[in-house]
Protein backbone atom coordinates (compact mmCIF):
# COMPACT_ATOMS: atom_id res chain seq x y z
CA UNK A 1 0.00 0.00 0.00
CA UNK A 2 2.68 2.24 0.85
CA UNK A 3 4.51 1.60 -2.73
CA UNK A 4 1.24 2.83 -4.16
CA UNK A 5 1.01 5.80 -2.60
CA UNK A 6 4.24 6.96 -3.08
CA UNK A 7 4.05 5.67 -6.43
CA UNK A 8 0.64 8.51 -6.69
CA UNK A 9 2.36 11.37 -4.97
CA UNK A 10 5.22 11.26 -7.22
CA UNK A 11 2.79 11.35 -10.20
CA UNK A 12 0.91 14.11 -8.40
CA UNK A 13 4.57 16.05 -7.82
CA UNK A 14 5.31 15.13 -11.28
CA UNK A 15 1.96 16.95 -12.23
CA UNK A 16 2.87 19.74 -10.25
CA UNK A 17 6.21 20.66 -11.93
CA UNK A 18 5.06 20.26 -15.28
CA UNK A 19 1.62 22.63 -14.47
CA UNK A 20 3.90 25.27 -12.79
CA UNK A 21 6.27 24.99 -16.06
CA UNK A 22 3.70 25.26 -18.28
CA UNK A 23 1.45 28.10 -16.21
CA UNK A 24 5.80 30.02 -16.21
CA UNK A 25 5.79 29.43 -19.93
CA UNK A 26 2.32 31.13 -20.76
CA UNK A 27 2.74 34.00 -18.15
CA UNK A 28 6.34 34.24 -20.35
CA UNK A 29 4.40 35.10 -23.37
CA UNK A 30 1.38 37.12 -21.99
CA UNK A 31 4.07 39.37 -21.16
CA UNK A 32 5.63 39.43 -23.98
CA UNK A 33 2.57 40.11 -25.60
CA UNK A 34 2.63 43.63 -23.44
CA UNK A 35 5.60 44.32 -24.04
CA UNK A 36 7.40 42.82 -21.05
CA UNK A 37 10.41 40.59 -19.91
CA UNK A 38 11.15 39.55 -16.42
CA UNK A 39 14.85 38.13 -17.17
CA UNK A 40 14.29 36.21 -13.60
CA UNK A 41 10.62 34.73 -14.34
CA UNK A 42 10.95 30.79 -13.82
CA UNK A 43 10.21 28.43 -10.39
CA UNK A 44 12.06 28.51 -7.23
CA UNK A 45 14.40 26.04 -7.71
CA UNK A 46 14.57 25.26 -3.74
CA UNK A 47 10.65 24.49 -4.28
CA UNK A 48 11.63 21.37 -6.19
CA UNK A 49 14.18 20.40 -4.28
CA UNK A 50 11.34 19.10 -1.34
CA UNK A 51 10.38 15.45 -1.30
CA UNK A 52 7.18 15.81 -2.53
CA UNK A 53 7.24 19.21 -4.65
CA UNK A 54 5.44 22.21 -4.64
CA UNK A 55 6.82 24.48 -6.98
CA UNK A 56 6.65 28.19 -6.47
CA UNK A 57 6.84 31.16 -9.42
CA UNK A 58 9.56 33.29 -8.92
CA UNK A 59 8.45 37.01 -10.31
CA UNK A 60 12.15 38.21 -9.90
CA UNK A 61 13.35 41.47 -9.92
CA UNK A 62 12.90 44.05 -12.64
CA UNK A 63 13.70 47.76 -13.22
CA UNK A 64 11.30 50.28 -12.08
CA UNK A 65 10.48 50.89 -16.13
CA UNK A 66 9.43 47.49 -16.72
CA UNK A 67 7.42 48.00 -13.30
CA UNK A 68 5.55 50.70 -14.39
CA UNK A 69 4.76 49.18 -17.61
CA UNK A 70 3.43 46.32 -15.95
CA UNK A 71 1.46 47.76 -13.67
CA UNK A 72 0.22 49.74 -16.92
CA UNK A 73 -0.97 46.22 -18.34
CA UNK A 74 -2.46 45.24 -15.20
CA UNK A 75 -4.95 48.17 -15.03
Amino acid sequence: MKAENASLGGRHSALCVEEAEETVEELRQALARAGIVLPSLGIDPATLAREAPCPLVVLGGCSVTVAARLAAALR
